[in-house]
């Protein structure tokens, strides 16, 4: 090969790493500011250097994230004492590039989709483990990996744990439905273990979206599909798969212990939902206090004047980052749902990570609604994938309307 050839060949074969242990550090998140952060913000300052692309259909990512953050900036004026708040801004808008760089990168490189969701999966069963172990403390010193009895992994909450886990599931699953016969028990093993961490996480919310996202994944992959043999598949293995779920919950429901945290958790409604400052009395509480301050009142202060934080993703936005910054990430919302649905079932060769990125994505705001979304790395990285879908395809329509012939006109 050329010596050109063999750089290129390298380079690609570097950045890929990069980008690859930057997903596995996602799964580690004890502290603020964390692995990750340190490391992808170095990463995206040597891309940048180098050549970092952004492609038009990304500008309106990158102008509403930064909308978002320059009303947390504006809220932070109206704080008295600002405490941590600046580390809080600068993990934001981190975060913000975080999701501008991966969609970047994939709108560049397709073929990182398939490398990003891959050392996604390595990352989620190795918290899943830890988590695992945490909860039946495996070994000594394992209880570090469990919060409120609860497994927690390598992450701060289980809140923020279960949910995580969800995204490289439902890639797992979308595996499982549409791969070989032959390599199913190779993809039931970590499906197994991550499926293992989302139910010892104890989280209504992880399991919920984990529902949902499954259920739409199945229902897109049969509405997609033309072949009555393959929709019979789908059928048959949904039917399956719901049968083993059932059985393995019962399994699991005899170990001590488990069965009494299920029973607790499973309500929908707990004591800290609905008690006189519960969770959705500060709901009401904080709409009406967006009212009287459209600047904001700063992050975190909610928490520290209730004694409890937001809960909610909206409200988040309003009392965080002002009306600014709500209205900002409501269009971002709306946008991102409504151009990802539009190329959504579209034959292309990034569509499996799209489809799977769409539905977790989706859960992820579904439960932003009862719970802060707003620092989980995950939201960005989905975001991030989406968006590289859209400007993908944006750049695939303008090649075909170039390649069109141009008609002549009839003499």
């Amino acid at each position: 090969m050329p010596p050109q050839a063999v750089n290129a060949k390298l380079i690609a074969l570097i950045s890929s790493a990069a980008i690859a242990v930057g997903i596995l550090l996602s799964g580690f998140v004890i502290s603020e500011p964390a692995p990750y952060e340190l490391y992808m913000a170095g990463l995206i300052a040597v891309w940048a250097l180098f050549g970092l692309k952004i492609s038009r259909a990304i500008v309106p990512l990158l102008l509403l994230l930064v909308a978002m953050n320059i009303g947390g900036m504006i809220a932070m004026t109206q704080m008295a004492d600002l405490a941590s708040t600046p580390l809080y801004l600068a993990v934001s808008l981190f975060l913000a590039f975080s999701a501008v760089f991966f969609a970047s990168v994939t709108s560049v490189q397709p073929d990182l989709y398939r490398l990003i969701f891959i050392a996604y999966v390595v990352s989620a069963v190795a918290t899943s483990l830890l988590g695992i172990a945490g909860y039946f403390h495996a070994f000594p010193g394992a209880e570090m990996f469990t919060k409120y009895d609860r497994a927690a992994g390598a992450f701060q909450d289980p809140n923020v744990f279960g949910p995580f886990l969800v995204p490289p599931g439902t890639y797992l699953l979308y595996l499982l439905l549409t791969g070989s016969v032959s390599r199913m028990p190779l993809l039931a093993v970590p499906l197994l273990i991550i499926t293992a961490g989302i139910f010892f996480s104890f989280s209504r919310g992880a399991w919920g979206m984990f529902a949902v996202s499954a259920v739409l994944l199945t229902a897109c992959l049969f509405l997609q599909s033309a072949s009555g043999m393959f929709r019979l598949r789908v059928v048959v293995m949904t039917i399956a798969a719901l049968t083993l779920l059932v059985i393995a919950i019962l399994v699991i429901l005899q170990l001590p212990g488990v069965s009494d945290m299920f029973t607790q958790r499973a309500h929908l409604e707990q004591s800290y939902d609905t008690a006189r400052l519960g969770r959705f009395a500060r709901y009401t509480i904080g709409f009406q206090l967006a009212l009287e301050h459209p600047f904001g009142i700063g992050p975190l202060v909610f928490g520290t004047i209730y004694g409890e934080d937001t809960h909610d993703i909206w409200l988040k936005a309003l009392m965080d980052y002002g009306w600014l910054g709500f209205v900002s990430f409501l269009t971002l919302t709306l946008w991102t749902i409504g151009a990802g649905f539009r190329i959504l079932l579209r034959d292309r060769p990034w569509q499996p990570y799209l489809l799977c990125a769409y539905v977790a994505y989706l859960g992820n705001i579904g439960l932003g609604t009862f719970i802060d979304i707003d620092h989980w790395r995950h939201l960005y990285l989905l975001l991030g994938l989406i968006w590289g879908a859209i400007a993908l395809e944006y750049r695939h329509q303008k090649e075909l309307r170039l390649a069109r012939p141009v008609a002549v006109p009839a003499i």
